[in-house]
Formats: C-alpha cells, structure tokens, sequence
C-alpha cells in the first residue's frame, strides 16, 4: 500500500531514492572495462556469452539485419515511428547553435566557432524491456548536431536485436549497430577494440552497471550525465481525476523497482482517492510486480496545506518529470525552477513526452536538475574560441596585459608581451 503523509513528515531527500542504486558494483565494473581493454573483442563475446545468451556470429548489425527488421514491423508502426522522429527534430532544430565574431574597432577580433563532436557513442538499454524511443531521443540531436560518426550499442538475445530497436535506428540517423550491452559496451566505446570504434562521447540511460561504467570511463570520455532510475512527481489539485493521477504514477514504477512515484496534493480527499486507484490498477500491469516493488519501496503520497507549498516542494526535490495536474497549470509554471521535462494539465501525462511530442526524454534524475538539462543538441557540439590581435591591439592592451601576469607572479607570461612591445619601438 503507498504511504500517505504531510509534508513536514518526510524530509526532501527521503522523497526520491537519492542513492541511484544500492548495489556498489564499482568492483565489477572495473575488472569489465580492464578485460575489455586488454582483450577487446574477445572479452566482448566472453561477456555476450555470459550475459547475453551468446556472441552473435558478427557483433555488428549488418545491412540485411536492418531490412529485415523493418520489414518485420507492422507498417503502422514503423509510421509512428517516422512521425515521432519528425516531432524530436523539429523540436530539436529549435536548439541549435550558431558561432559569432566580435569585431572591436581597434584591431582585436574575437570569435567563437561551434562544431559537433567527431564520434559518439550512444547507448539504447535492452534488458527487461527494449527502447525505440531513447534511440530517436538520443540519435536525432546527433544528427542534428552534425555528428560525423552515431554508433549505437545495445544488448542483443541470442545474437539479435530487437527489431524495433534497430527500425529506430535507422530512421533516427544513427550510422552502426553493435550487438553488445553493460559495462563492456561502455569500456568498448571508451576505449574501442578491434571492431567497435573510440567515440567522444557517450550518451544514454542503463541499468547500475552502465552507469558505474560511465562513471569510470569519464575522462577518457566526456558523458552525458549519470542516469538513475525513473521519478516522476505529481502536483494535483482538487480537480484532478485520481485514476488518471495513478496511471501515470504507474507509468514510471512500471520502469524499475528502484523508480520513484510521489503525488503532492493539497487535497487529502484526492490523496485517499488515488491510493485506492493505484492498487485497483496495479494488479493490470503486465509489469505489476516491477510496478508493486516500486510502490512499496519508492511511493508516497505527501499532503500539502496548499498548492504553492506544493510547488516549493517540487522546487526543493528537483523530479525527472513533474506533472501539473491543477486547473490553471500556467498559473504554476514560472514558480517552478527544478524539473527535467514538465507536462501540464490533464491532457499531458509524461508517457506523451517518453514518444512522441518532441521534448527530450533522456532528464536529469536524482535532484540533479538543479544544476543539469535535458539531453539536447548542446550535449553534441563543443565550442571553441580564437582571438587575432593587430599591431595596434597589442599596443594599445599590452601593458594591462603584463601588469595583471606580473600580480599572479607570473613573469614569462609578462615578457611574452613586453617583449613584442620593446621590439616594435
């Protein structure tokens, strides 16, 4: 049964699981990334082997696989597809970036240029369900970037790969297919081996095991973030239907048994009402004993004497998703600072944002919207910035330039200025 309480019951950092996952894996983890890196491809299918129900024959996706796997889709819903990915990329295109030049009048031009990264590497999660959708999420704004080289990987069962996973890919952009999962794909995109190329970066959510790795890969690799598991919090007033409100509690505890699903209301009558829908509707779930685990640990119900209490709440928890289930949801929407991706009114529950609207899927997690974004085109590109001094520049900066490296003790900086300075007289 989930747990109903006031606020003042519950501290901030017992609302969400803020300890991603309990397991310390580092261990494990770590001899992975080291076999892969002395072994390459040879540990790869070792692992394969002993997670994965076998090394497939090639590990990576050949182009019949690809033709294969779309012509095994029912055409509706390689449609739906396609329609999403139109939705991601115009919302994406919105994010782009241009570089600009600063022309000073006095012989100084600054500039900064904007470029994609060469390589990346994004990962799509294949365990206990498959992801078309964090393909397109992840896939797209590469694309869009201008990312030379998009490799997937992703867990394969007995050598193959989920259909819709690779229709996904092939629609999203992504340029190859590997058929490998868990920490050893991470080191493999790290690291490369004889078949899985280096990359600059790597992107996309994983079970405890994918995230140690790209803990430890960070460095030799930029990352995206360190993905948790799924949150989802509901601000809801009085006219908020409690079986709505539930379902989409639901959605996220169907995730994982470590997702998170909090309700904050400040009607008691709707906290009592949707406690009573979630366990009617949880014995429906395919998924019901992930959702029912999740529950039980992670669910809780939090009474708030009003709405703007809830919303500071909200504030102070920072949720991956955070819906407004109230009769005026603009009326909230300013006041709220930390959210990965909000979904307003009730015609908006989350799942429309995990498919097909266009935002973002792939959210901060774990409080770290605080200080983190969306993935987004910005997670594609670096910037770079250059400078060109005339004659008449350095002259007329020059001695400010000296003095300020002398007051940090730093001489040769100085001289590498006055020097240009004494000889130009």
């Amino acid at each position: 049964m989930i747990k109903i309480m006031n606020l003042g019951q519950v501290p901030d950092d017992q609302i969400f699981a803020r300890n991603f996952y309990e397991a310390d894996v580092s261990g494990t983890v770590s001899e992975i990334i080291k076999q892969v890196r002395t072994s390459g491809d040879q540990a790869l299918r070792e692992y394969c082997d002993k997670f994965d129900g076998g090394a497939p024959e090639n590990l990576e996706v050949t182009q019949e696989e690809f033709d294969q796997a779309i012509n095994s889709l029912e055409p509706e819903f390689v449609s739906i597809l396609r329609n999403a990915a139109a939705n991601i990329e115009a919302f994406h295109r919105k994010q782009m970036r241009f570089g600009f030049v600063m022309n000073r009048g006095d012989g100084a031009v600054l500039g900064q240029r904007v470029m994609p990264l060469e390589k990346v590497g994004l990962y799509v999660p294949g365990g206990t369900a498959s992801y078309p959708s964090s393909v397109l999420m992840n896939c797209i704004p590469a694309k869009i970037a201008g990312c030379q080289e998009i490799v997937i990987v992703t867990p394969a069962h007995a050598g193959k790969v989920a259909p819709q996973i690779l229709a996904a890919a092939k629609i999203g952009g992504a340029h190859r297919v590997f058929k490998v999962g868990g920490a050893q794909a991470v080191a493999a995109l790290a690291y490369g081996t004889e078949t899985i190329p280096a990359v600059d970066k790597i992107v996309g959510p994983g079970n405890s095991f994918v995230a140690e790795a790209k803990r430890q890969v960070f460095g030799a690799v930029a990352i995206d973030m360190i993905a948790g598991p799924s949150e989802i919090l509901v601000l809801a007033d009085s006219s908020a239907d409690p079986e709505f409100v539930a379902a989409d509690m639901l959605s996220q505890a169907e995730h994982d048994k470590n997702a998170s699903a909090v309700l904050v209301t400040d009607c008691p009558e709707l906290a009592e009402a949707t406690a009573r829908e979630i366990e009617k509707q949880l014995p429906l779930l395919p998924r019901c004993e992930i959702a029912a685990a999740s529950i039980e640990s992670n669910g809780k119900i939090i009474v708030t004497d009003d709405m703007y209490k809830a919303v500071e709440a909200a504030n102070r928890i920072a949720p991956e998703h955070l819906e407004v289930y109230t009769v005026d949801p603009f009326k909230y929407l300013h006041l709220i600072k930390n959210a990965g991706s909000v979904f307003l009114g009730r015609n908006c529950p989350e799942a429309v944002g995990d498919y097909f609207a266009g935002c973002n899927h792939t959210l901060p997690t774990g409080g770290t919207a605080r200080f983190s974004s969306p993935l987004s085109v910005d997670d594609f590109i670096k910037k770079s910035q250059y400078i060109y001094y005339t004659d008449r520049a350095l002259r007329e900066d020059g001695y400010s330039v000296a003095l300020f490296a002398e007051k940090e003790g730093l001489t040769g900086h100085a001289r590498s200025v006055t020097r240009r300075l004494e000889k130009g007289e």
